[in-house]
């Protein structure tokens, strides 16, 4: 499934999600309509994994107005709406629970009346951002891999050959009370955000991506999501892979904002450590 490459007067986003080449069905689902730029992996090792993801989806689309910058507090709302119908929709099902990360970028604004970017992540799918040098991942994996790499434990080279490479420690879903990482970006610098599911990090390391990203020359035919989805599909493709690519944010007068700067926790939302539950 490809998604045409999107103008607003903001932003320029391109999408991609496939099944791969060896899941016989997608259970990834992607959001890329202003303000909100979402992916959601649906948990596979549970039944209905592509529902889970579906439904994350579908209640965040339908709570948060299109075409303008949403509120924090309207998002956060939104995110344990979605949480709370998965849970009814797949969890007292009898078939199991299923489950889903889910990722993203959502452009809102503050009571001052600023903008920002919503920085937001339960799971181990990712959003990096490119600076037009380096990729910086900017999500903390909710994975036990993770924290056995927060411990000392493993490296990050044995941690993608671990066995338990796939557990995560936070879903949708899964529990009552969701615990999501978020925090406010400043909009104002030349960055490009790649938001992706674990299809697309389990094939192509941060060299990889950064290659993709540098190398990049406009097609009308081609985006940038398509060629980051094509490449972890010719390295493999063992997953459902999924990429959106928001590009597009200047200053006035078109300086980089260095990574972090300006960021704004919030509050609660701000722990990055994993928690309890697997997949």
């Amino acid at each position: 499934m490809s998604e045409e490459t999107a103008h607003d007067s903001h932003v320029v986003v391109s999408a991609r999600s496939e099944s791969g080449r060896v899941r016989a069905h997608n259970e990834d689902s992607v959001l890329a309509r202003f303000p909100l730029f979402l992916v959601a992996d649906g948990m596979g090792g549970h039944s209905r994994g592509d529902v889970a993801s579906s439904t994350a989806i579908r209640v965040i689309d339908e709570a948060i107005v299109a075409g303008a910058p949403a509120t924090p507090e309207a998002v956060l709302a939104a995110v344990r709406a979605a949480n709370r119908a998965i849970r009814r929709s797949t969890g007292v099902s009898g078939a199991g629970v299923s489950g889903t990360t889910l990722t993203g970028l959502v452009a809102v604004v503050a009571d001052n009346g600023d903008r920002h970017w919503m920085v937001l992540n339960i799971g181990d799918s990712r959003v990096y951002r490119w600076n037009g040098r380096s990729l910086t991942q900017l999500t903390v994996d909710h994975s036990l891999v993770q924290e056995l790499m927060d411990a000392g434990l493993l490296t990050a080279e044995e941690a993608a050959r671990h066995p338990e490479r796939s557990t995560i420690t936070r879903a949708l879903g899964v529990h009552e009370q969701l615990e999501i990482d978020a925090w406010l970006l400043p909009d104002d610098g030349v960055h490009t955000f790649l938001i992706c599911s674990d299809g697309v990090t389990k094939e192509l390391d941060t060299a990889r991506l950064e290659l993709i990203l540098a190398s990049y020359q406009d097609e009308e035919s081609r985006s940038l999501a398509d060629a980051i989805v094509e490449a972890a599909l010719e390295a493999g493709g063992r997953d459902n892979a999924t990429a959106v690519v928001v590009e597009g944010l200047r200053t006035a007068d078109g300086e980089l904002v260095s990574t972090g700067t300006g960021a704004r926790d919030l509050g609660e939302f701000g722990d990055t450590r994993p928690r309890s539950v697997t997949r």
